[in-house]
C-alpha cells in the first residue's frame, strides 16, 4: 500500500517522525508531500524546501521507503486536491493528523487514515520558541537540530 502524508515540516520534529512511524507499520511506500514548498523566511514558514528536505533525510535516512515532492500552496481549498494529485504519483490512502486536509481528501472520496499525534508538539510552539530563545530541542530531532544550528535558526 502507498501512502501519502502532506505536512509544511516547518521544522520536522517529533511529531512528524512519530508519524512516519505509525505510517510505516502499515504502508509499503511513503509519498511525503512537503506543502507551502514556495514560502520560506517568514513568521509561518522559516525554513525553506531545501532545508525542509534537508531535515526529513537526515532523520529519516534510509530506514523508510519515502520519497518527497514539493507541493506549492494555491490557496484555494476547491482546487487544493486536484492540485496535490497532479503532482504526486498514485496513492492509496492519506494519512493526516490534520482536521482540514482530512476533510478535503474526504471530499473527494479518498480513504484517509488519522495519526496518534504527539501532545504538545508543534511546528507553531516550536518556532515560537524559537524565537524567544527557549529550548525547543527535545522537541526535534537531533538530525533536525543539527541542520537548524548549521543555518544558524
Amino acid at each position: 500500500m502507498i501512502a501519502l502524508f502532506v505536512g509544511r515540516f516547518q521544522p520536522f520534529h517529533n511529531g512528524h517522525l512519530s508519524a512516519i512511524e505509525q505510517i510505516a507499520r502499515e504502508a509499503d511506500k511513503i509519498i511525503i508531500g512537503l506543502g507551502s514548498s514556495q514560502y520560506s523566511n517568514t513568521k509561518e514558514n522559516p525554513f525553506s524546501a531545501e532545508q525542509r528536505i534537508e531535515m526529513i533525510k537526515a532523520v529519516l535516512k534510509d530506514n523508510f521507503n519515502y520519497e518527497i515532492y514539493l507541493i506549492p500552496d494555491i490557496h484555494d481549498d476547491d482546487n487544493w486536491v486536484d492540485h496535490v494529485l497532479k503532482i504526486v504519483p498514485k496513492f492509496d490512502v492519506v494519512y493526516t493528523g490534520n482536521p482540514h486536509t482530512k476533510k478535503l481528501f474526504l471530499e473527494k472520496e479518498y480513504q484517509v487514515k488519522g495519526i496518534d499525534l504527539v501532545p504538545n508538539i508543534n511546528g507553531t510552539t516550536i518556532r515560537d520558541m524559537m524565537v524567544k530563545n527557549q529550548n525547543y530541542h527535545h522537541l526535534v530531532p537531533t538530525e533536525t537540530l543539527n541542520i537548524l544550528k548549521k543555518n544558524k535558526f
